[in-house]
């Protein structure tokens, strides 16, 4: 079980660095969900993932996730509390101005994320797994 929450803060180190272009702990298969916020979703495979968080990252500065807790949900899930910043190319919003407060869910299998769900909202992601702050 621990292996799974080492791999998962792993992934975070670098995302907290702002580097997101390594993919090499994701399953070829990948399933990648967005559950909320302006891009509502589900893809399949390592190049849409790949191309949705481009995406994503594409429309700020300076993105940055960073981890505030770190849960183990059941032997093969991990959820992550989070919070972002970073600073809008078009509209100059420093996201420190919102509530950015989300979370993400790993489901890992063999020492690889098969599926990933992003909660802009992190009140909806506890509700969505029964599980209260």
């Amino acid at each position: 079980m621990s292996e799974n929450l080492d791999l998962v803060r792993s992934i975070y180190a670098d995302w907290e660095r702002g580097e997101f272009d390594s993919a090499d702990w994701a399953h070829p298969e990948i399933e990648y969900v967005s559950a909320d916020g302006p891009d509502p979703g589900a893809w399949t495979g390592l190049a849409d993932m790949a191309e949705n968080f481009r995406g994503w990252l594409s429309l700020w500065q300076e993105f940055r996730l960073t981890a505030d807790e770190y849960r183990q949900f059941e032997a093969d899930r991990v959820i992550v509390l989070d919070h972002y910043s970073g600073r809008g190319k078009t509209s100059g919003l420093d996201l420190g101005q919102i509530d950015t407060r989300g979370a993400w869910i790993f489901h890992i299998r063999n020492g690889k994320v098969t599926r990933m769900t992003r909660y802009l909202d992190r009140d909806r992601a506890l509700a969505d797994l029964g599980l209260r702050e």
